[in-house]
């Protein structure tokens, strides 16, 4: 034991030393130069300075993340993705709620308007999710995907969580759809019935390009908020992507599993058909394609295996 104390009691003194010398400094209004920059490193490693991790070491967080998404067993995922469904349509119906009620604003000022449907409604459907650790189909894409790109999860994983998730999205939003119609909130709305109307009068190759650009989005404030170390770091890497996504109108699948059914539970002439074959199938295939390639694998280029030669 003694053969430690000399190791360990330099540490402390200099760490402590260091926080005088800083503290003097600030109190007195002298400029001071600590010769001291690993015990301040560690001073602010002890005090939480470090609120969000470096891009490398995000990407090393993800990987990690969509490893142990990768191993959850099946059943959990189902119920963790009924959740993030249910979470999702709640933050669709508060931006129905809010945004659908300004149709005035829509005519005289539509931009405005744009930014008020994405801002009220869809970011806190997934702070909801992402910060009770709900399983999301679209941002699965990426989280696991990236695991699998690195070596760190399988094929059969990633079909798993992909397929599962899905499924237990598209569940717990047509749940809540059918709450919410049944309990007539917005009964003397027309936002629900224009909203699906719209939505499946896209051609399948708008549907797909806008799933592209919307995963693009939301995978991104999937990745950066894994990288933040604190709940408002959390909150400003999501509200800015998918509050974004909606005022740019793109596409989302498990947002429109809430969306588009509320719309036929509230009268609109869409079917059951025409919402899975003309909405529902190109936005998801896009949505795999921005959150697996464009997130995944780009940043699996920029810092992990994809990006390093291949051995001769």
């Amino acid at each position: 034991v003694s053969d430690l104390e000399p190791r360990s009691t330099p540490s402390l003194m200099s760490s402590l030393r260091a926080l005088l010398i800083a503290a003097a400094a600030a109190t007195s209004g002298a400029r001071t130069v600590v010769p001291q920059p690993a015990a301040l490193t560690r001073l602010q490693r002890l005090r939480g300075g470090n609120v969000l991790a470096t891009p490398p070491d995000g990407f090393d967080g993800a990987v990690a993340a969509g490893s142990k998404k990768a191993a959850m067993p099946a059943d959990k995922v189902f119920r963790l993705g009924v959740f993030s469904g249910v979470h999702i349509g709640f933050g669709a119906l508060l931006m129905l709620t809010v945004g659908g009620a300004c149709p005035g604003l829509a005519e005289s000022n539509p931009g405005l308007h744009k930014l008020v449907l994405g801002a009220f409604g869809l970011p806190f459907g997934l702070m909801m999710t992402l910060l009770s650790g709900a399983e999301l189909f679209t941002g699965n894409t990426a989280m696991v995907t990236t695991a699998v790109a690195e070596g760190k999860a399988d094929g059969g994983q990633l079909a798993k969580s992909w397929l599962v998730s899905y499924a237990g999205n598209f569940l717990g939003s047509v749940g809540l759809a059918a709450l919410v119609a049944a309990g007539g909130t917005l009964a003397a709305s027309g936002a629900p019935v224009a909203t699906a109307v719209a939505k499946t009068s896209l051609s399948f190759k708008q549907a797909f390009v806008r799933g592209i650009l919307c995963n693009w989005l939301v995978c991104m404030a999937v990745y950066m908020a894994s990288m933040a170390k604190d709940l408002p770091g959390k909150i400003v890497a999501i509200w800015f992507p998918i509050s974004a996504f909606i005022a740019l109108g793109l596409e989302h699948s498990v947002a429109n599993m809430f969306i588009v059914p509320l719309g036929i539970l509230s009268g609109a002439a869409v079917t059951w058909k025409a919402f899975l074959l003309k909405n529902l199938l190109p936005v998801t295939l896009g949505n795999i394609v921005g959150g697996a390639a464009l997130v995944a694998g780009a940043y699996s280029f920029a810092y992990g295996k994809l990006g390093k030669p291949v051995p001769a």
